[in-house]
């Protein structure tokens, strides 16, 4: 007949409390943890990738307005300070440093804009065609740049109401002391909650 040792007992246990955590939840801190940090690494993606982009662009522009010095040094100055703000996964929760990032980010923004809407009064560089390929590739980034941001702003939101509400609030205070919540993206903008009026 089999004979149940002391040690096959506890192996016993071990595999039973094994099995109980991975279907309780004690796993899902860390895994949302894990996927937030990766949707924020896609935002910072996709905003190099518009870093990236910004010297083209600029470039193109300068040929045909080379009188519009100061709208082109501006963006290239929104562009030096934009990518000098680098945030890596382990500072997403920290709200001022988001904070910093975005107004950077923002500050971007705002002068590629100010760029295109001179390039208004350029029709040779309107019609250029290195010009007009930019143009629509930046156009394609900012919406990288949307989605990528609502993706992080989810995750992060699944994060933060994990740690908040039961179990995980139990699992955080027994195993993961050091989990803080996230800090979400928002707007920075002035009169972000209106769209931008855009003129052809």
């Amino acid at each position: 007949m089999f004979a149940i040792t002391p040690r096959l007992r506890s192996l016993a246990a071990v595999a039973l409390l094994a099995v109980g955590l991975s279907g309780c939840g004690y796993n899902t801190i860390p895994t949302l943890d894990e996927e937030a940090k990766g949707k924020w690494a896609e935002v910072q993606n996709q905003y190099q990738r518009r870093a990236d982009l910004i010297p083209n662009l600029v470039s193109t522009v300068q040929g045909f307005a080379k009188q519009e010095k100061d709208v082109l040094t501006a963006v290239i100055e929104a562009r030096s300070k934009a990518t000098s703000i680098n945030i890596d996964a382990s500072q997403i929760t920290d709200p001022e440093k988001i904070k910093q990032f975005q107004a950077a980010q923002s500050q971007l923004t705002g002068a590629l804009g100010k760029l295109l809407a001179v390039t208004e009064n350029y029709p040779d560089l309107k019609s250029n065609q290195n010009f007009l390929a930019l143009q629509s590739q930046l156009e394609g980034t900012e919406n990288r740049i949307a989605v990528a941001r609502r993706d992080y702003i989810n995750a992060s939101q699944a994060y933060n109401i994990e740690l908040r509400t039961f179990p995980g609030s139990l699992w955080a205070s027994l195993f993961y002391k050091d989990a803080k919540p996230i800090a979400p993206f928002t707007a920075t903008a002035e009169n972000a909650d209106k769209p931008p009026a855009v003129k052809f």
